[in-house]
């Protein structure tokens, strides 16, 4: 049963990762042509296309992209309870838990994506098309914090308060939904 469970989480993980990235690059606007743009746009196409038929974007929000995570939070949430009990959870907490898995995983990735942005500033010299997309998507979050704490000395401090008010947000989470997302 481990080994099932295991790979529905791996599974569906990084398809819900892929598929918030491709929201978050069309709300933030990031280049198109950016390599990791393209192979974002390639894996979620098969599934984003149709849905657009049916689910127009609002403004900067790919709706069709909202529904698409929000539903593959959904099987993956209904699976692993089938997989690990034997039975299906009410729905009302399906959908409950859905909503919070999507939270959580946008949390993770974001986490991850600024302390994957912080080494790399430490290394890289000049034009970056990693580094250029890591901006992108993490500036919207660190320009608020860079406007109320500036950097001291060389030092940007608002990594740092981001890193800490996303897991608050997370362990918050968890202690709301009683499970460890």
């Amino acid at each position: 049963m481990n080994a099932i469970h295991f790979l529905i989480d791996v599974v569906f993980d990084l398809f819900l990762i892929v598929v918030l990235l491709r929201l978050w690059m069309q709300a933030v606007r990031a280049d198109f042509y950016n390599p990791m743009s393209q192979f974002v746009v390639k894996v979620t196409n098969p599934l984003i296309t149709p849905l657009r038929t049916v689910i127009p974007s609002k403004g900067r929000w790919d709706l069709a992209c909202l529904v698409l995570a929000y539903l593959i939070a959904v099987v993956k949430i209904m699976l692993l309870m089938k997989a690990m009990i034997g039975i299906s959870p009410a729905i009302t907490d399906t959908l409950v838990l859905a909503f919070a898995l999507v939270i959580s995983q946008f949390l993770s990735v974001l986490f991850w994506l600024v302390i994957i942005m912080a080494i790399m500033s430490w290394f890289s010299q000049g034009y970056n098309p990693m580094m250029a997309m890591l901006h992108q998507l993490t500036y919207p979050f660190l320009a608020p914090i860079r406007r109320i704490i500036p950097p001291i000395g060389g030092l940007d401090l608002s990594v740092l308060v981001l890193i800490i008010a996303i897991q608050f947000v997370r362990i918050l989470l968890s202690n709301l939904f009683g499970m460890g997302i």
